[in-house]
């Protein structure tokens, strides 16, 4: 009989292993860096002290920063890809300052203040890693307070968080379960590494493999939290909060296993680029290939621009131009590896017209992921050809969804009705199953239909930690093709009530992304402390606004329109405000074809090129594009004024 997973790997532990120190904690006399980011000269300090075990990020910007003086770290076409300005702007170079993070400890201290130092010492062991961890092996204490007045703690998931992490049991132990080299060795891809590091450092390069492995980022992307009672009272039971590198193992992504297909997590958020990129401005033999762009960017674009808007206020050490370069990033990602959509009208009748909508993960995880404040909705209208609306859902005003459930939306396989909502997220429940966003009040999941990744079974080992919760588990199109598990996909059938209309009919399908929606911080604004009331004030302040991350359009009987950027096409400007648009695909352009709201086709035009203007003289308000372009026919929305 096979044994769930949770309970082969037991109770998580809170020991920490640790091999014993060989040198005493190394000072050094320079309080700051600065750093110049590129020809744009902004500078920003950042830290340049060190602890018994590790060095804040500003020890390794004086080799792997940007170098005005040198050619240093670039690809092949020249851009600038330096290890230490591509992290700088990231959440992981935040997490100790992420405003809301410090706000959610306050706000599980003010639930369960008797918990207060087992929560703040479990919170801190991966939001401020180098600072735990070197208390750790100290044995002194390290919470909140602590982390307040250090500098290298306060340096979040910095270099060493990663590079000092030891091959002991990664992929085996969690829930911020982390094991560190005591010597000062970093590890690296690279065989034979070479150059001056621990002369001038003290930090010995060494090659490992694991460094490329996902079990590197398993001790902190699956987090299981005991459980207490509304009286603060531990029951005995623990709740998965999150188990991404659960996910990815119950997916044809895994190559943990022997799968040449498989691509780890690093693949994605250190995207590889076999360009020769000198690795450091110091040795010129230093050049490697293939290099890994330390991006590190997941899908949390709100608190990116939270974080940027209030820099200073954070204390944070990110210039304006790393944060907006991890904005795009983020996006970008977003757009173009997180999900396809597809919509296609199915029948018709006098009373009601049928549409399937299929959404396909593309990420090798759930979809949303991670901290279980994250959702993605689905707005679908449904107009006339005059432009009036007969039929919207997930549409959102003042902040939240029209007709969202108070409590929260089933999973529905068919939506026929305004009041019905598709959303797409993990709903935490207490011990009495009602809905909670207090993290240790966490006993179960009273939902979670979350797009699966593309392999996933709910016959794989590592099931029991990333479950198919409700309504989802019975939906005979979530993850299947018939009888057949792993599709990644689900398909929402939309029946929708006509009454006689029997005209043209235009419509809209979009998939929006929230990292943090107004309902799930509810709770915790109903407590105050410091914390909650700093990130209350930046959040009644911020851009709530979702990210689109996918839309597909039905005008006039057109199929599906992909209107979400793609790596193959670019159109621009658009909205044009001079008539005139440039069309510049990867490969030649063939056709491309203008089509009005109403189906009318008003351009058609054969390029034979891979770059074309489009004149639109004569042309006002919104058109279709349809585009022969190498074996693709690409659909995009464009506008001209």
């Amino acid at each position: 009989m096979k044994r769930p997973l949770l309970l082969v790997l037991g109770i998580i532990s809170c020991s920490v292993w640790l091999l014993s120190a060989q040198e005493n904690a190394k000072q050094f006399s320079i309080d700051e860096h600065l750093l110049k980011v590129g020809s744009h000269q902004q500078i920003r300090a950042w830290g340049y002290q060190s602890n018994t075990l590790f060095s804040a990020a500003g020890i390794c910007s004086q080799c792997h920063g940007y170098d005005i003086d040198q050619l240093a770290s670039v690809d092949a076409m020249g851009n600038d890809v330096n290890v230490m300005d591509a992290w700088a702007g990231t959440i992981m170079a935040n997490s100790a300052k992420d405003p809301l993070w410090k706000a959610k400890v306050s706000h599980e201290v003010l639930v369960n203040p008797a918990h207060q130092n087992a929560l703040e010492s479990t919170c801190v062991k991966c939001h401020a890693p180098l600072g735990k961890y070197n208390a750790l092996h100290l044995s002194q204490p390290y919470g909140m307070t602590e982390l307040s007045t250090d500098s290298v703690g306060l340096d979040g998931v910095s270099c060493g968080a990663c590079h000092q992490q030891r091959d002991t049991l990664i992929g085996k132990r969690f829930s911020g379960e982390l094991f560190f080299t005591t010597d000062k060795t970093v590890y690296g891809p690279y065989t034979n590494p070479l150059g001056p590091m621990a002369g001038n450092t003290g930090f010995t390069p060494t090659y490992s493999p694991h460094i490329n492995r996902a079990g590197l980022c398993a001790g902190c992307h699956t987090l299981i939290t005991q459980t207490s009672d509304l009286s603060g009272n531990l029951t005995g039971d623990h709740f998965i909060e999150q188990a991404t590198y659960h996910e990815w193992l119950n997916s044809r992504f895994n190559n943990d296993i022997p799968n040449p297909q498989g691509i780890s997590c690093q693949g994605c958020h250190i995207p590889r680029i076999n360009d020769p990129v000198k690795l450091s401005t110091g040795p010129p033999n230093l050049t490697r290939t293939p290099f890994g762009k330390h991006e590190l960017v997941g899908a949390n674009v709100f608190m990116l621009k939270l974080m940027k808007d209030n820099a200073t206020a954070l204390g944070l050490y990110s210039t304006a131009r790393q944060l907006d370069s991890s904005i795009v990033r983020t996006e970008r990602m977003l757009k173009q590896q997180s999900l396809s959509l597809t919509l296609q009208e199915t029948s018709r009748t006098l009373d009601t017209a049928f549409y399937d909508l299929q959404l396909t993960n593309k990420a090798g995880h759930k979809f949303p992921s991670g901290y279980p404040s994250r959702r993605i909705y689905v707005e679908f209208v449904v107009r006339n050809d005059l432009g009036d609306t007969l039929f919207r859902s997930g549409v959102r005003q003042n902040d939240e969804l029209v007709n969202e459930n108070p409590t929260y939306e089933p999973h529905y396989t068919m939506i026929n009705s305004e009041q019905q909502i598709q959303i797409y997220e993990m709903v935490m429940g207490d011990v009495n199953d009602n809905v909670t966003t207090v993290l240790e009040r966490g006993k179960s999941s009273l939902k979670d239909n979350r797009l699966v990744p593309e392999g996933f079974t709910i016959g794989h080992p590592a099931y029991d930690t990333c479950k198919i919760i409700g309504g989802a588990l019975s939906d005979p199109d979530f993850n299947r093709n018939g009888a057949t598990e792993g599709t990644g996909a689900d398909i929402i059938r939309y029946h929708i009530p006509l009454s006689g209309y029997t005209g043209a009919l235009n419509v809209s399908a979009k998939i929006y992304y929230e990292s943090v929606p107004k309902r799930f911080l509810s709770e915790m604004f109903s407590y105050s402390s410091p914390e909650i009331s700093l990130f209350q004030g930046m959040y009644n302040s911020s851009d709530k606004s979702p990210v689109l991350v996918a839309e597909a359009l039905l005008i006039g009987g057109f199929q599906s329109v992909a209107t979400v950027a793609s790596p193959l096409l670019n159109i621009f400007p658009n909205p044009s405000t001079n008539g005139s648009v440039k069309f510049e695909c990867g490969d030649k352009i063939d056709q491309i074809e203008l089509f009005d709201l109403g189906g009318r086709r008003v351009r058609n035009i054969q390029p034979n090129s891979d770059a074309f203007f489009v004149d639109g003289s004569g042309l006002q308000g919104t058109y279709i594009a349809r585009i022969r372009c190498g074996d693709h026919l690409l659909t995009r929305k464009i506008v001209f004024y």
